[in-house]
């Protein structure tokens, strides 16, 4: 999906080596590595960690999968939460 999020700089997680982690050390090593917002597909990801003081904020894509031709309706108002979240920030996407 990195080529569809047009103008934002796109990473996977697996690709950055962070596969396998869990969210708590997910998001502090995607903090640290400079990400400014984690999309992901895990409903519960915001009820289970906190963000407040958080650089990184939670984009949450709510498709029937997390194959590309389940995730491309949803590259607009991806890409519209990409433009408005704020740091620290939960959007649910779908």
């Amino acid at each position: 999906m990195p080529a569809e999020v047009v103008g934002h700089e796109c990473e996977t997680v697996p690709k950055a080596g962070f596969a396998g982690t869990s969210n708590g050390e997910l998001l502090a090593l995607a903090e640290r590595s400079g990400w400014q917002v984690l999309l992901t597909m895990d409903q519960g990801m915001p009820y289970q960690q906190n963000l407040k003081g958080r650089a990184i904020s939670l984009a949450i894509v709510r498709a029937r999968s997390n194959r590309l031709p389940d995730l491309l309706p949803h590259v607009p108002a991806i890409l519209e939460a990409l433009r408005s979240i704020k740091r620290g920030q939960a959007v649910r996407i779908g």
